[in-house]
């Protein structure tokens, strides 16, 4: 089995944490419902699967909460609302930046939305260091339909195991290691450091933190 020549990486409680009651929190404080059920709305509705597929623009979302909640803020408002609920997970930041200092090619992979993206572009440095990124909102997809799998592999080049897989979510995990990727559920920065030190494409002591 050949060795991996690049790793891919979940971001959402991989590289960052989230927490949508921050936006159910600051989007409640404008609209008639209570934090709990905005957040259970954009949450746990059709809505963000929609958003996260490519289904809905950034204003036919917008104006699907606004008519659900009865926001009465601005677009703007809302966007900021929304979006600014990321958080860095330092350890693995450092992991990712490792990698980049021994060029070993890296891929962002994720169920995610423009919103996302945007925000955490313009306040995470990190997000520009990768070789290509694999979103759901660009592909008509989300993890763990194979569609998007095969969309890492033709942005990477590679397939089976050259591919490192990093995720938090087991069956996202289950549909990589399915094609051959040597896919690992990421628990804890100290667990990944070690699988990727075990690969060959990471040295030294684990991350602390």
């Amino acid at each position: 089995m050949p060795g991996p020549k690049a790793v891919v990486f979940d971001l959402g409680k991989v590289l960052v944490d989230f927490d949508y009651s921050i936006a159910g929190r600051r989007i409640a404080a404008r609209a008639k419902l209570s934090a709990a059920e905005v957040q259970r709305f954009i949450d746990h509705s059709p809505l963000l699967f929609r958003f996260e597929t490519g289904q809905l623009s950034q204003d036919q979302f917008f104006e699907e909460v606004r008519r659900a909640t009865g926001f009465d803020g601005t677009r703007d408002e809302f966007t900021g609302f929304f979006s600014d609920i990321f958080s860095p997970i330092p350890p693995m930041l450092r992991l990712h930046a490792d990698l980049r200092d021994r060029r070993v090619p890296v891929y962002l992979f994720s169920n995610t939305n423009e919103l996302a993206v945007g925000h955490i572009r313009k306040h995470f440095s990190f997000f520009s260091q990768f070789d290509g990124y694999i979103c759901s909102y660009e592909h008509g997809a989300m993890k763990p339909d194979a569609k998007l799998y095969e969309v890492v592999e033709r942005t990477s080049g590679l397939a089976g195991s050259e591919l490192f897989y990093l995720d938090d979510r087991p069956e996202n995990v289950d549909a990589g290691a399915l094609r051959g990727w040597q896919a690992v559920l990421h628990e804890n920065a100290e667990k990944s450091h070690r699988a990727l030190a075990a690969s060959g494409l990471l040295q030294g002591p684990a991350v602390g933190g």
